[in-house]
């Protein structure tokens, strides 16, 4: 790969799944009647893309301004005067964003070939799943906000399809209209964003609009507004407070679904956009100020309610909200380097630690953890990789997430210190809500699985999911060793400036990671002290704290907000329900009668075409006829 990559292989960089969605769609199965083939199709069509995206990264890190031009074409011209060109933009944020989803989408497809393999739905499975991954990657690469909006979209269609994959389950279908619906609410702020900026400017090209903001020809209030429709459209898709709901729920897909989605599509998405539309933030500190203090103030919600959750997923689901709050506050504090290099590590160790709970639940049927324990001995690799992950994930020196929490950290002490407490609690937390998942999972005894699998033993996963869990362990450990040196940071651009990075030990020497080690570190001592030596009893914390413990397990009434008041009683019975009353009755109706009218003139003008010849000519007769009356009676 010493020469730079043509331009033309860019392009199938989110080419190749999206022809493997085509021809799964429509070929492997309906013509070829070979379903199993749809899972080589994705896995050859993203390992693709993976190949070609590490050639564009060399190309971009060897090109001049890291940036590689990639010549536009006329996509769509109205009224000769709107010109939307479709291109790509490929620089270091690009290519790292291509690494992350093309990494972890072959990771989860060769893992999906154990997990899925003998579902009925294994060949719709793999064309959801390449549609998926073919959209994130169209998402990074446009050039344009427009055809990001399209790619957008696609990536929540996905979604829906996949949360809903098992649609025979009621759960599952609520699951998918409810995060297909909360994310449109953002969606909303977006699309509101893009027509502002556009009636402004007369562009949708991102990198002029940047280029507008840092010259000062777009008003202040105009870039604040824009810049806030735009976070709203993050805080759907990256499930920030409030509209954070729909993410825990989406865990009534596959197990490898939420993988990709936790780690690399949909709520990277949302980090993303921020983080390529930074030149307009950058320019309103009280847009800034909203990110940091909505991602601030999310991470520490999240993390309260991902402490009693015995479902392991839904654990790792408020994990991701908390985590996604990590990015957003370093994203507000300290600019885009220190917020996507988080993103950049916890893709690797979240991606790891879904696939670790299909694992479990591959051996036991369930993902209930009360239902668990003693799996350390018969699942070693399973639990050897869920560890490093729950390691990293906690912020341990020096895996991977250490290097990237510890830069939000200081650049929040720096700006925010009212943020700062409240990420600094957030360590304590998630050491200790994932390490409560290490120890009641592989620790003590097993209590059953199932009720329908009481006896049968839990066993370790095939090898086709557990050399995945390997990789992405590898990443784990070593992903945040990038930016030792600062330098890979550098490299993304806005806000790269580094707080204490002075090397791979010279980290330590900055009392501000000792505080975060011991605050990780006090969070695994009490976990382990409860749920695995029992020096305090659970039961005991559960009863003292239980005014607290009840408000954290039922997600602060937050679904019951949305759902009895908002939904039922304001929108249901509400000033809305008159409206929608208007709406049936008078507009529907209008509509339907003239509809009606149309059809009734219709059936009776169908009684005369009885196809009898005979009939045609008497009523051809008899208009001659009326017609000759008519010419003699008025000349």
């Amino acid at each position: 790969m010493d020469m730079p990559i043509p331009n033309i292989l860019i392009w199938f960089i989110f080419l190749l799944p999206l022809a493997s969605f085509v021809l799964i769609s429509f070929f492997t199965k309906p013509i070829l009647k070979k379903p199993r083939l749809s899972g080589y199709l994705t896995i050859g069509a993203v390992a693709g893309s993976l190949t070609l995206s590490i050639w564009t990264l060399i190309s971009i890190l060897r090109a001049e301004g890291h940036e590689l031009v990639i010549p536009d074409f006329n996509w769509l011209t109205i009224n000769g005067v709107i010109n939307i060109q479709v291109g790509l933009v490929m620089d270091t944020l690009t290519a790292v964003m291509l690494i992350v989803v093309t990494t972890v989408s072959l990771m989860v497809q060769i893992y999906s070939q154990g997990y899925m393999h003998s579902d009925p739905g294994y060949h719709r499975y793999y064309a959801f799943m390449s549609l998926f991954t073919a959209s994130m990657l169209g998402l990074v690469m446009v050039n344009n906000l427009l055809l990001m909006y399209v790619f957008w979209e696609l990536v929540g269609l996905c979604s829906y399809l996949l949360i809903g994959f098992w649609f025979h389950k009621p759960e599952a279908a609520k699951a998918a209209k409810k995060a297909f619906i909360v994310t449109r609410i953002g969606d909303f702020g977006f699309l509101a964003a893009i027509l502002l900026l556009f009636s402004q400017t007369g562009t949708l090209d991102i990198a002029q609009i940047h280029s507008l903001a840092l010259t000062g020809a777009i008003g202040g209030t105009i870039l604040m507004w824009a810049a806030i429709g735009i976070f709203l459209g993050a805080v759907g898709k990256s499930a920030q407070f409030p509209l954070h709901v729909w993410l825990p729920d989406a865990m009534e897909g596959p197990t490898p679904v939420s993988a990709l989605i936790h780690a690399a599509t949909m709520v990277a998405a949302g980090v993303f956009l921020v983080a390529r539309m930074f030149p307009i933030f950058e320019h309103s500190p009280d847009a800034l100020l909203i990110v940091a203090t909505i991602g601030g103030f999310t991470a520490i919600f999240a993390a309260s309610m991902g402490l009693v959750m015995n479902d392991i997923k839904r654990v790792l689901a408020y994990s991701t909200v908390s985590q996604l709050g990590y990015m957003m506050l370093g994203l507000g504090t300290g600019g885009v380097a220190i917020g996507i290099i988080h993103l950049f590590n916890h893709a690797f160790f979240k991606a790891l630690l879904f696939l670790g709970a299909g694992s479990i639940n591959h051996a036991t049927g369930t993902f209930d953890m009360r239902r668990m324990g003693g799996l350390r001995k018969v699942m070693p690799w399973t639990y050897f990789t869920f560890l490093i992950a729950s390691l990293s994930i906690s912020g341990i020196w020096p895996l991977a997430g250490f290097w990237s929490k510890d830069e939000i950290l200081v650049s929040t002490f720096d700006s925010q210190p009212v943020l700062f407490y409240l990420a600094m609690a957030t360590v304590f937390m998630t050491a200790f809500y994932m390490f409560r998942v290490v120890f009641l999972t592989f620790g003590g005894k097993y209590r059953g699985g199932t009720s329908s699998q009481t006896d049968t033993r839990p066993h370790e996963s095939p090898m086709v999911m557990i050399i995945p869990m390997v990789i992405l362990s590898v990443l784990a450990i070593c992903s945040g060793w990038f930016n030792v040196t600062g330098d890979f940071g550098h490299l993304l651009g806005h806000g790269a400036e580094h707080g204490f990075i002075e090397g791979f030990f010279g980290i330590l020497t900055h009392p501000l990671p000792w505080i975060s080690l011991i605050m990780a570190f006090a969070g695994i001592l009490l976990a382990y002290a409860i749920y695995s030596k029992n020096w305090i009893s659970a039961t005991k914390v559960r009863k003292f704290f239980s005014p607290i413990h009840t408000m954290f397990f039922r997600k602060y009434w937050m679904d019951e907000l949305y759902e009895d008041i908002i939904g039922e009683k304001i929108l249901n019975k509400g000033i809305f329900a008159r409206l929608k009353l208007f709406d049936s009755k008078l507009v529907d109706g209008a509509v339907n009668g003239v509809a009606e009218a149309v059809m009734t003139m219709g059936r009776a003008i169908r009684q005369v075409q009885t196809g009898q010849l005979q009939l045609y000519g008497i009523f051809i007769i008899l208009g001659v006829l009326a017609i000759a009356i008519g010419l003699i009676l008025w000349g």
